[in-house]
């Protein structure tokens, strides 16, 4: 285990909180619970955390026996959740269940973020869903800036790469709403019949595409928590 400063009791709840509970560290835990192996896919995954703070704490997970780091020799970095790094899962599931059971909803969407919005639907977009061409989905939240506006999912052979940037394909759906609507349905508070109906989210393209959209998109794993608070 890494030594530093702590609370200095022997409660096991305070030694994890030592490790557990610093800034931004389960956040890392939970990306690599989502999947991300290397240190640019951690980085999209916590776009607001700096790389000099995300090496720092990578550096004290594996101090800690949470990940192990396998460097190749053509210099690309691995890291990977050990044993004890897997058994926090539920833990970590656990605070974002307790959060969307829990907390309103008007401060989950306070924290809009659409680079975090678009990876997280990136990684959990249901493929067998779509169909088996290359498939191209644009999404347009027309208030925010130039550089965060615009953003494209390309599903091809069962993989999904997101781009800020046009990747030159023909669109099969243009999905444009605000961020706050699209992420309130990738949240489950609402859905995308009652967005379009309200007439804050519009679909054009693909009607196959548009009618089935609420399947394919996956949403996040915590948006079947039901919700004890408004």
């Amino acid at each position: 285990m890494i030594e530093r400063d702590g609370y200095g009791q022997f409660c096991p709840v305070s030694m994890a909180s030592e490790i557990l509970c610093s800034r931004w560290t389960t956040l890392v835990v939970r990306e690599f619970l989502c999947g991300s192996t290397r240190f640019n896919e951690l980085r999209r995954g916590l776009p607001k955390m700096s790389p000099a703070l995300l090496s720092k704490r990578l550096k004290e997970l594996e101090q800690s026996g949470v990940i192990t780091v396998t460097r190749s020799a053509n210099g690309i970095t691995d890291y990977q959740l050990t044993a004890a790094g897997e058994e926090l899962r539920p833990l970590i599931i656990g605070l974002g269940n307790w959060a969307q059971r829990w907390m309103e909803s008007r401060l989950s969407l306070k924290n809009l973020d659409p680079s975090l919005l678009m990876w997280d639907m990136r990684r959990s977009l249901d493929t067998r869903r779509l169909p088996t061409r290359r498939c191209t989905i644009q999404f347009l939240y027309p208030e925010l800036s130039a550089a965060q506006k615009s953003w494209w999912l390309v599903v091809e052979n069962g993989k999904v790469d997101l781009c800020n940037f046009d990747p030159g394909y023909d669109v099969d759906l243009l999905v444009e709403g605000s961020l706050r609507s699209m992420t309130a349905i990738w949240m489950g508070l609402t859905t995308i019949r009652q967005e379009t109906d309200a007439e804050t989210l519009k679909l054009d393209g693909d009607r196959v595409l548009a009618r089935d959209m609420q399947e394919w998109l996956g949403l996040s794993v915590f948006a079947k928590t039901p919700r004890m608070r408004a």
